[in-house]
This record gives C-alpha cells, structure tokens and sequence, in this order.
C-alpha cells in the first residue's frame, strides 16, 4: 500500500485552499440578507446547473453509489432514470411558480395556501431531512481520509464540517454556488479518470472485467416483477421519482438556487443542466463499482484483513463493508497523484452537499422561524447575525448526525430510508394545495395526519423492536414506498375529504399555483 505522496498531498491542499478561499471571496456579497440567501438574483444558468449537480452527486453517490453496485447491482440506476420527468416538471411548473414573488423560503407558499401550520411543519421536515443529509455526507467522506491518514473518524467529521461551516458561514449562497460549480467539474473529472484507470488495472485487461461482470449479473437493474417487498426495479424507479419531484418542486435547496439565478428562462436551464448531467454521472458511478467487484475477485488478497471475509465459500468481502471498498482502493490501488485527485473529488462532492445544506437549512432558521414568529421586522444586521449562528448550529448538527452514523453498514439505503421518513408526505401537501381547488385546512391537516399514521405504520412496524407476535400488523412493504404511500395518503385523502364535504378554502392572499389556476 503506498502513502500518501508529496503529489497527492500538494492536489488535495490546493484544492482546500482554492475552494475555501473561492467561498471566502464572495464576502462582500454576501452581507445582506438578500445577497447571502438569494445571492441579489444575479446568478447564470450554467453555474446555477451546475451547483444543483453538485448538490445531487455529494459523497453518497461517489461512495455510496460504487459501494452499492459492488455489492448487488445497478439496481440504483432506477433512481436517475427518473430525473428527466421530474426536470420537465420542475420547468413547466415549480421554477416559474417561485420566481412570482420575492419569497425566498419554498414553505410560505404553503402558508399561503392552508396557514402558518403547513408551512411550519414542511420546514420542519426539510430541516430533519437536511441533518439526516449532512450525516451521511460527512461520514461518507471520513472513510477514505480514515484509511489515508489515521485519524480518527469522528477527528475527520469535525474538521470537514468545520471547514464547509467556515466558508457557507462568510461566501452566503453566492459563495455557496461557485464553489459548487468548482467542485462539480473537480468531482466529475475525478470520477472518470477512476473508471477509465480500473478496467485498464485489471490482470487480464478491460474484457476480463466484463467477463467478471456479466458472469455475476452486475449489470442487472433488479428485478422486473410486481413485488412491492422487494426493491425491484419498478419500486426505486417510483421511489425516485418521488424523491426528485420533491428535490425539485419543495426542497428549499433547489428552490433557493431558482430564485438566485437571473432571470426564469436561466433558472429553467440550471434545471435541465444539473439533471441531465447527473444521469451519465451515475452510470460512471455504478461502472466503479462494478469494476471494483471484478478487480477484486480476481485478487482478494489486495483487500486487507478488516474487509475480507473470514468465511470461506461466501463472499470476498466482509458483510455491510461494501461502502469501504471504493476509498481503500483510492489510496492502494490508483497510481500518485491520481489519488489526491480523487479525494479532492471526493472532497468536492462532500462540501457541495454541505453547503447547500447549510444556507438552507439557516435560511429556513431565518425567515420561517425567526421572522415569522419572533421578530417580524428584523433588521438586516439582526437577520444576517441569525443567518450566521444558524449556520454554524446547523454545522454541529449535522455533524453529530455524522458520527452517529458510524455503525452503520450500508449508507446509500439508510439514507433512502430516512429520506423517505422525514419528507413527512410533504410533497403531498405541496401537490394537495396545486391539483385541488377545494382543498382548504381541513382537508390538509386530517390528510397530513393520516400521511404521518402511514409513514409512522410503514416505519415503525419494520424495527427490530416490533414483537413478533403483532407480525400480521405490520407493514408488508419495501421501505423506498414509504415517502409514495406516505404522499398519495395525503393527497387522496385530502383531495376526497374536500369532494363530499364544504369548501373551507381561505383565497386571502394567495399566490397563483403553479398550474395558474
């Protein structure tokens, strides 16, 4: 195993540097509240895609994504598949719908709709989901610096969410973008240079690894039947449909960067842009880790004892240490100076995510909490020392999250998992509000709680602790439909509950929904 070189070191520090000092430049733009959310509304198309790709790849899809091929299959392929529907969507629909008005948080159009309640318990939802995020991202990103360096994992989750926290902190979401934009390339690079370098490493060259591959059915996108225990190919291809359609139409994430961009016909091309890019991205992904699963069956004795199997008969590599294979063969197995690069990348998709979290989830803290409950007229001084701490709270958060992430085993379906529980349905609320003209409070409040008794059923009956006596009360279901049962919940019963009974419906001031009706 070689060390880290003096090349690969000099390519990760300059990365640092250039990335928290690009973040750092953006100060003076940032000192408003409307610079640091919304960056003054000034922002290209181009840039803007390319920090929503950024947000989307983070180091669950460049760790995660290889970790889960070489384990099973390109199952996760399904995911992406989804995105172009959902772009469509998000262009013909949500990006003109929030670019209407001067509101920067995604959730005051719901309180314009059905009250403060809905929009305080989306915000909720999206800062929950958002932690959740952070977590996975940081520790997806300990894992390789933990075998480079040493370090403690639980060192490396502070010092990363340190340095992401310092430059959201003072760059705003102007900051926030460029960087993004910088890590995208960086990442996207990275990544390429790996699957090209792989099949070339293989003992026999490239056709060996498709040999490997084929003979093992590593390119199998799952299966093509109905069940919907299993997850099929049907279920992920549905469960992210979902999941996207709530990225691009509720997620304060995407909705900030529709708002930053200059004009509505820049803010629909950052959406086609960052979509379209990250499908091929995926599938580079997936051929890592397929490429690894040959690259190591075929010498497993690279791998070291803490990854083996100590199982003979069974499989190479040691249960739930799939997500460790990709940042070992980072450091053993690329040639000097290629594996600085991937770990800039992988620094790359890590503090993309972060940051995005980060002025997110500040400012929700911001406009949703602070100046809906506590002091409506803020100043612009006492906003942005708000949006600071907010900030930084969010940093420790989201790193806490991290570090209790440590014994997990497989991170991509924990947070598919978790996604799906703390979205709380809040697309159907979203969707309720945009399909029914009748729809009005009541509607919306029986139909959330009955999305929340679903998400609740589907969750909580699948935990170690249910007992087995109460087996025929739980939910029989895949895990990935718990944001689709949770979201047609809401929306069916919201939207048949406005059918039979009177219109409560309160039009004080409310915004024209995205279907202009």
């Amino acid at each position: 195993m070689h060390q880290f070189a003096t090349a690969d070191i000099t390519v990760l520090v300059i990365y640092l540097i250039g990335v928290v000092g690009l973040g750092m430049w953006f100060y003076r733009k940032s000192r408003s509240p409307e610079g640091y959310m919304a960056a003054s509304r000034s922002m290209s198309g181009w840039v803007v895609g390319l920090s929503i790709f950024g947000t989307y790849v983070s180091s669950i899809s460049f760790l995660a994504l290889p970790g889960k091929a070489f384990s099973s299959n390109w199952n996760a392929l399904a995911f992406s598949l989804s995105l172009p529907l959902a772009a469509w969507v998000a262009t013909r629909w949500f990006v003109p719908y929030y670019r209407q008005g001067n509101a920067i948080s995604a959730y005051q159009h719901l309180e314009n709709r059905f009250g403060v309640w809905a929009r305080s318990y989306a915000a909720i939802c999206y800062l929950l989901t958002q932690a959740v995020r952070m977590g996975s991202v940081m520790y997806l990103l300990a894992l390789p610096l933990h075998q480079l360096l040493g370090w403690d994992i639980p060192m490396l989750i502070m010092v990363t969410g340190g340095l992401t926290t310092l430059y959201t902190l003072v760059g705003g979401i102007e900051g926030v973008i460029w960087t993004d934009a910088l890590q995208s390339v960086v990442l996207a690079i990275g990544a390429i240079a790996c699957a090209i370098l792989l099949p070339l490493s293989m003992p026999d060259g490239p056709q060996q690894m498709i040999d490997i591959a084929m003979a093992n059915n590593k390119f199998s996108l799952g299966s093509l039947g109905p069940s919907l225990v299993q997850p099929t190919f049907w279920v992920i291809l549905i469960y992210g449909l979902f999941i996207n359609l709530q990225n691009f139409g509720i997620d304060q994430s995407y909705v900030q960067r529709y708002i930053a961009a200059k004009s509505d016909s820049e803010a629909r091309k950052s959406v086609w842009f960052g979509a379209l890019i990250y499908v091929p991205i995926t599938i580079v992904f997936l051929w890592i880790g397929t490429a690894l699963f040959a690259y190591y069956s075929v010498q497993p004795e690279l791998l070291p004892e803490t990854l083996r199997n100590p199982e003979p008969g069974g499989s190479f590599v040691a249960e739930g240490k799939g997500d460790d294979v990709f940042p070992f063969f980072i450091i053993d197995g690329l040639p000097i100076g290629i594996s600085g690069l991937l770990v800039a990348a992988i620094f790359a998709a890590a503090m993309s995510t972060l940051s995005t979290s980060l002025n997110g989830a500040a400012t929700l803290t911001l406009t949703d909490f602070y100046q809906r409950f506590i002091r409506p007229k803020a100043s612009s001084r006492e906003s942005m020392i708000v949006l600071y701490v907010g900030t930084m709270v969010w940093g420790l958060i989201g790193t806490r999250v991290a570090i209790a992430m440590i014994e997990v085993k497989s991170i991509l379906d924990v947070w598919w998992k978790m996604a799906s529980i703390f979205s709380g349905g809040m697309l159907g609320l979203f969707l309720l509000g945009m399909l029914s003209r009748r729809a009005g409070n009541l509607a919306a409040i029986i139909g959330v709680i009955l999305g929340v008794l679903m998400i609740l059923w589907m969750t909580l009956t699948q935990m170690a602790f249910w007992p087995e006596a109460w087996g025929m009360l739980a939910s029989p279901f895949n895990n990935n439909l718990v944001i689709v049962f949770g979201t047609l919940t809401i929306l069916l019963a919201g939207w048949l509950l406005a059918q039979i009974g009177p219109s409560d419906r309160n039009n004080t001031n409310e915004q024209q929904s995205p279907r202009g009706e």
